[in-house]
């Protein structure tokens, strides 16, 4: 029993001890990445609303297994046990869900080619999950799928065991699908047109498909119902064909899409060239790890090292390429916008209201010349559909709120104009459009937009739902405008117009309550006003959220709100008070709510955006300090490499870019200005390969769990007790040198020169 016991005592010491190991030294970053952080998600409770996204950073195609049903936007749950195909996706959450998707499943002996007749189980005991390559065993079939990517194709590879009835079906999917079989060239090639919205009547994902082996049944099905043909359109086709195989034998599919032939198409499936698998799986790896090789940390935990680059690997997926190479190799595109193929770039499947607030920034940071391209994008758009998409999957999208465009354009520009040149005078023209006009729906433009201009404000009363978020958000855009007009040396009446505008914020402000409120057309405030109701004049969120929605004008806030005393007690509050709601708006509890409540800090609402830039507040108010301690936390206990790793939805990497940006010790709570707000590294070391060839080191040899507080810093090796570092002098290239501890240093960046960047300071 003492030896039984003793083992027990060693065991639970080493788990603990591994726990604690300091990682000094990543060489292959990839393989500290986790693609089903995230997974363990449902509608009622978001741990990530991830799927195992598989694909090049920015690829055009993902590809996942497939076991939710067709259509079904939880297209992989990690609490699945059977997998049913799979999928070329470009979801870009489960929310707005897919389109242009199909999928490819083996299976063995019954031609039961339906969903479920041709669902197997499967163990995550035996799936293998990377960015670059998945497989998986399928128990039903004995059959092991892998999968490894290119940009636009990708290459499978089955072990079937010794049969006569190996199959491999290919679901072209319902609401209209197309296959044919060509024998001869041992060829499938068809088209998807399965959507959720914001495309065109001509959309079409158009698919071909080659194998390496000759095939000894081939038979398409409309439906349910097996047809003895080659070729079908209808609502819902697809394709089954047949091998002989010997025990071990291994069959390769080579696949690609285009969205605008299949001449296109075959053109993409050249990305794949003569290669074999194992070296398309390395050059998939190589390319991962040259992107995730730009960020190198050491001196964290193995959960935090790992928690790290799964993040990094999130925030390098979107916003997607939607462009492809001609036969001439011009950059072209279909367009989600008007259905005709176009010269130059296309990006899609982001939603700004989430993603103009890190992940934008960071691109700027890390990608700047990609982030030029994206821009290039947006301006085709506009030039295509006459708006700047605010949510686009693939096109227009109704959804959210805010004109938060004017902040991705603005932030790139303001950040990069110095390096790249691109048509910044037509996205200032679309800038100043959406800020002026209500677009063809609700989330394009400015709903309210001629009453945000006449009363600085969109009233409560007047039909238009979340008025007091899209105020706000509108008056942060006319910041970005402001600024932007400003670097365009644009006319002074103009200028002062967008400054003007940006302190509309204060139009909200409620002094009884020290909260943002609805207003009524009259300019009486809403009643009565719950400040823990979720929706009615905010998204996704209530007052105490979005009241700290200024980001451009925090000493204007702090002012409203009585002083930084009363700024900061009621930044403590967020975190002191219960998780209490009112949820009658929705009707019952969303799953945002639930996830508030149960993360057990108060009403800091970490899992959805509005709230997310908050914690760094502090550091306008003369108290960083609260700022270290509150990031440290959230970081620990909302963020593991696990299944269930995040507090709500990952959004596109918004949420994964907010904890890249806090590992490394600051975030940017205010684009288009050049200001990153210090909260504290997480990490010991830290290098960064910029793009232009420079790096910033960040040297914090103390930190450790108990040393999260910031006792002194130098840049470059000079003292340096400002709360905020600058953009232009981080492209220089830096080195930080931050000494931690265990308690807070109360003297460091109290001072007013040591705050932020603030509009009232100008």
């Amino acid at each position: 029993m003492k030896k039984f016991l003793l083992a027990i005592l060693l065991l639970t010491f080493q788990i603990s001890i591994s726990q604690d190991v300091s990682v000094n030294n990543v060489d292959s970053p990839v393989d500290w990445v986790n693609p089903l952080m995230g997974t363990d998600s449902k509608p009622s409770l978001s741990n990530g609303n991830t799927y195992p996204v598989i694909a090049m950073p920015w690829g055009m195609n993902f590809w996942t297994p497939q076991t939710g049903k067709m259509g079904d936007g939880w297209a992989y749950t990690y609490n699945a046990d059977k997998i049913k195909g799979f999928k070329q996706t470009h979801q870009p959450s489960p929310w707005m869900n897919d389109y242009g998707q199909f999928s490819i499943m083996p299976f063995t002996n019954s031609l039961e080619f339906t969903e479920e007749g041709r669902a197997s189980w499967f163990t995550h005991k035996t799936e293998k999950v990377t960015p670059y390559y998945y497989s998986v065993y399928l128990a039903d079939h004995d059959v092991t799928t892998e999968i490894t990517p290119t940009e636009r194709a990708a290459m499978f590879q089955f072990t079937f065991p010794k049969t006569d009835s190996a199959f491999v079906a290919i679901d072209a999917f319902d609401r209209g699908s197309y296959v044919k079989i060509d024998t001869k060239k041992q060829q499938i090639i068809g088209y998807t047109t399965r959507n959720s919205g914001g495309v065109p009547d001509n959309f079409k994902n158009y698919f071909v498909i080659e194998f390496d082996k000759p095939f000894t049944y081939n038979m398409v099905f409309d439906g349910d119902t097996l047809l003895n043909t080659v070729e079908r359109e209808a609502n819902h086709v697809g394709a089954v064909i047949g091998f002989k195989t010997e025990e071990g034998e291994q069959v390769h599919a080579k696949v690609a899409s285009s969205f605008i032939s299949y001449e296109q198409a075959f053109l993409n499936l050249k990305e794949l060239g003569n290669d074999d698998f194992e070296t398309i799986k390395q050059k998939g790896k190589d390319t991962w790890n040259k992107e995730l090789s730009r960020i190198k940390v050491s001196g964290g935990t193995v959960a935090q090292t790992q928690t790290f680059y799964s993040c990094l690997y999130r925030s390098l997926l979107f916003p997607r390429k939607f462009y492809e190479i001609d036969a001439n190799g011009d950059v072209v595109h279909y367009s989600p916008y008007n259905g005709k193929v176009h010269p130059g770039y296309m990006f899609t499947d982001t939603g700004f209201w989430d993603t103009f607030r890190s992940l934008f920034p960071f691109l700027n940071f890390m990608y700047p010349e990609l982030n030029t391209q994206m821009q290039e994008g947006l301006a085709n758009a506009y030039k295509e559909s006459g708006w700047l998409p605010e949510w686009a999957s693939p096109g227009l999208r109704n959804i959210m709120v805010g004109n938060n465009s004017a902040s991705v354009v603005a932030d790139a520009y303001l950040k990069n104009k110095d390096a790249y040149t691109y048509d910044i005078e037509t996205l200032y023209e679309a800038v100043i459009h959406g800020a002026n006009n209500a677009g063809p729906m609700t989330a394009v433009g400015r709903a309210g937009a001629e009453e945000y201009k006449d009363l600085g404000y969109v009233p409560y009363d007047i039909g238009i739902n979340e008025n007091a978020a899209r105020t706000l958000e509108y008056a942060y855009d006319d910041f970005a405008i402001y600024q932007l007009a400003k670097a365009l040396d644009r006319p002074n009446k103009e200028i002062k117009l967008y400054k003007k505008r940006s302190l509309n914020y204060k139009n909200l402000f409620d002094p009884e309550t020290g909260l943002m409120r609805g207003k009524n057309k009259d300019g009486e405030f809403m009643k009565p006003f719950n400040p823990f109701k979720w929706g009615d004049a905010f998204t996704e969120g209530n007052s105490w959220h979005y009241s700290w929605s200024v980001f451009h004008d925090i000493q204007g806030l702090i002012d409203l709100m009585g002083g930084k005393e009363n700024f900061t007690k009621k930044l403590d509050s967020v975190f002191t008070m219960a998780p209490v709601f009112d949820d009658s708006y929705y009707g019952g509890v969303i799953h945002e709510i639930r996830e508030m409540q149960i993360a057990d800090m108060g009403q800091y609402a970490h899992g959805n955006q509005p709230i997310q830039h908050m914690i760094y507040l502090y550091n306008y108010a003369g108290q960083p300090w609260k700022a270290q301690q509150w990031v440290r936390e959230t970081m620990n206990k909302l963020y593991l490499p696990n299944p269930d790793g995040y507090c709500g939805d990952e959004d596109n990497g918004q949420t994964s870019a907010w904890y890249v940006f806090s590992a490394l010790g600051f975030y940017p709570v205010c684009p288009a200005t050049d200001e990153y707000v210090m909260g504290a590294p997480l990490f010991k070391k830290a290098t960064i390969a910029l793009q232009n060839g420079k790096t910033i080191t960040i040297n914090a040899p103390e930190n450790s769990e108990e040393n999260m507080y910031i006792q002194s810093m130098k840049m470059n090796g000079e003292t340096y007790t400002k709360n905020y570092l600058s953009h232009t002098e981080l492209m220089k290239g830096a080195t930080i040198d931050i000494n931690m501890g265990a308690k807070p240093n109360t003297n460091r960046g109290t001072t007013p020169e040591d705050a932020p960047y603030s509009l009232s300071n100008e």
